[in-house]
């Protein structure tokens, strides 16, 4: 629900996207019937996919205790990586979760989806 009004919100805004990792619309289509496909109706959403290097690393992640291939996947998509400029920002129900050096906010933070 927060991350629809979010992606709402961002759609108003050109320009500005939510990247939004590959296996973790997986998980969110399994765990709730129609989440995906609601997620990817709004034009702010993009899907970073999986890669051949992401596949590799996010295994390896997962191998090293990192968490479940989908935290795994969101954890590799706000490391740096020279195809994307700017911050990282990974929003999370639990910011507690991901290691030092990965910019976490929670979802349902004050103030996440414009107003306090």
């Amino acid at each position: 629900m927060v991350l629809n009004q979010l992606a709402a919100n961002m759609a108003k805004t050109p320009g500005d996207a939510m990247w939004v990792p590959a296996l973790c619309l997986v998980q969110a289509e399994a765990a709730s019937e129609g989440a995906g496909r609601a997620a990817l109706s709004f034009s702010s959403v993009a899907v970073d996919t999986l890669d051949t290097v992401a596949a590799v690393t996010v295994g390896t992640l997962v191998r090293d205790g990192f968490g479940d291939p989908d935290a795994c996947h969101a954890l590799y998509c706000a490391s740096p990586r020279p195809q994307f400029t700017g911050m990282s920002i990974l929003l999370t129900a639990d910011e507690d979760r991901y290691p030092p050096g990965i910019v976490t906010v929670g979802i349902d933070s004050p103030g996440i989806l414009g107003h306090y």
